[in-house]
């Protein structure tokens, strides 16, 4: 699944984002001389990928954990549907 922003040209706006996009150009060497999020997302696969796998697993635990409060929502809300109705 690809998103837009990842194609985007990365804007240096502080001193880390200034560091990573230059590190990342001099590896990459893109050919319009501009690093989007997708290359520096792959170099950091490649070379910290501890970081990125930490990263990942936060993303799913938190997605699980929303899921599980949807789905007792849904629950919950069809519950209070379905009383409504025997009421009335």
């Amino acid at each position: 699944m690809e998103l837009e922003f990842e194609k985007q040209p990365v804007v240096k706006d502080n001193p880390m984002k200034t560091w990573l996009v230059d590190y990342v150009g001099q590896k990459m060497n893109p050919e319009n001389g501009e690093v989007t999020v997708e290359m520096i997302v792959e170099s950091m696969a490649q070379e910290f990928p501890d970081f990125l796998m930490l990263i990942a697993q936060e993303n799913w635990l938190r997605g699980y954990q929303q899921a599980l409060y949807d789905v007792d929502y849904g629950e919950l809300s069809k519950n209070e549907q379905e009383s409504t109705r025997v009421s009335e």
